[in-house]
């Protein structure tokens, strides 16, 4: 029995935006939104993932669309655990008849507080596992960054997400000082519908002020002004209408969550002992998550901050690369199973 547990064990990234879950020895294998659709008179989950996600601001009144978790934490039990079920049985759809429960390293913010990182544990359980084990989200993205966080020397982490930006120094296997803001990807779309609304007096949903940060957004000064036209509801008339938006003006959009993060990053400088922030001085800082993808952010923190600022080669799957290579060291996590009392700055 053992033999066929030992091998099924999973890595999941159970982000604000997308959940990814690793398979040991295959690597990522399910990569899907983390949206729930649920039938409200009977309580009944109708999709999950993609199926789920093509469904926003199109269902009826009895259906509702949701994502279960908010600034990288759970703000639906039920509902998460529902969904970890169906990527957990997804993952494993080719397993053994024999085969026991899988092991289950998860991912949480670093920021997390105890009764936060509890219901993560449990959902994981209720879900599926024989054990679960929480990871701090900067210490997976150093590691699927392939930064050595286990040697006597300091790293440094920038993980921009959906819901939370992680901001981490890695050294000797643990987190030297970290920040986690609930500052992030979701802030910037939220941003981006309330400018539309205010100065066009158009309503848009999710999906499309996430495709105009995707196409438009940067930080800093950006040569060139593309434009892209959007569709919503006009709110005067409450018909559809389009109208044309520029790059200029979405980087002021989102320049207040960019400056955030930036300010985050200066923080946790300012708090790192000098033997690690002269390590950083050589290897730079390495930015990890869907925010790193945000045009000229890594120019703008390199200025400043006057270090080199690097872009991890897979920056959506460093978080969940590394939960999955921490399996191979799930003896260190049992010994510390909580991330929530570990030393965090004030």
């Amino acid at each position: 029995m053992g033999l066929f547990g030992f091998s099924q064990d999973l890595g999941i990234d159970l982000g604000t935006a997308n959940t990814l879950v690793y398979l040991k020895d295959k690597g990522v294998i399910v990569r899907e939104p983390s949206v729930v659709a649920k039938n409200n008179q009977t309580g009944e989950i109708l999709a999950v993932g993609n199926e789920a996600r093509k469904m926003i601001g199109r269902t009826p009144a009895y259906i509702t669309v949701i994502r279960p978790m908010k600034d990288g934490v759970i703000a639906d039990y039920e509902t998460t655990a529902q969904m970890m079920k169906y990527y957990i049985q997804k993952a494993l759809k080719t397993r053994s008849t024999f085969a026991s429960k899988p092991n289950i390293m998860v991912c949480v913010p670093s920021g997390i507080t105890m009764v936060e990182e509890r219901a993560v544990i449990d959902a994981t359980k209720q879900a599926g596992a024989k054990e679960a084990f929480p990871i701090a989200e900067p210490f997976a993205a150093a590691i699927g960054a392939g930064l050595p966080v286990w040697e006597p020397t300091g790293s440094m982490i920038v993980d921009i997400g959906g819901g939370t930006t992680e901001v981490a120094i890695l050294s000797m296997g643990g987190i030297v000082t970290s920040q986690s803001i609930r500052v992030a990807g979701d802030e910037m779309d939220d941003s981006i519908i309330q400018h539309v609304r205010k100065k066009y007096n158009l309503m848009i949903g999710e999906r499309t002020a996430e495709e105009v940060k995707m196409e438009l957004s940067g930080a800093g000064s950006i040569q060139g002004n593309d434009e892209m036209d959007i569709r919503g509801r006009d709110l005067l008339t409450g018909l559809p209408k389009t109208i044309t938006v520029h790059s200029e003006e979405i980087i002021n959009v989102v320049k207040d969550t960019v400056d955030t993060i930036i300010e985050t990053i200066i923080n946790t400088l300012e708090k790192t002992p000098p033997e690690l922030a002269s390590d950083i001085m050589e290897r730079g800082i390495v930015l990890t998550g869907g925010g790193a993808l945000l045009k000229n952010l890594d120019t703008v923190i390199s200025e400043r901050t006057e270090m080199p600022v690097f872009i991890a080669e897979e920056p959506l799957d460093c978080v969940v690369i590394g939960t999955g290579k921490s399996l191979e060291n799930i003896h260190h996590f049992r010994a510390q199973p909580n991330v929530a009392s570990r030393a965090k700055m004030d």
